[in-house]
């Protein structure tokens, strides 16, 4: 069963272009605390630095960067430590905005 913060934040993505959503966790210290809100918005194009909310490998990644694309492969998703999690295509928005806790 998909987690409901997911589901949600991917429908307004689809509907509305926008949404916002609180993460927790420390992989993309200090960019992002944990308890942040974030306000991703659906683009035609990402680039390298850009943070997502995406899906990889089966889960999802609700604020990792961006740090390689490739034709085939889509894009490399890592947190702000060095560690890659793997490549996608499945984008669903960016950041735009950060509010800190």
């Amino acid at each position: 069963m998909e987690n409901p913060k997911y589901t949600k934040a991917k429908q307004e993505l689809i509907e509305k272009g926008i949404t916002s959503m609180r993460v927790f966790g420390n992989s993309m210290t200090p960019l992002i605390r944990s308890g942040s809100m974030l306000t991703f918005k659906k683009c035609e194009k990402y680039a390298i630095d850009d943070i997502v909310f995406c899906r990889l490998a089966g889960r999802y990644i609700d604020a990792h960067k961006i740090t390689a694309k490739n034709d085939q492969r889509g894009y490399l998703i890592s947190n702000n430590h060095g560690h890659d999690n793997g490549w996608t295509h499945n984008i669903f928005g960016k950041v735009i905005w950060i509010e800190h806790p």
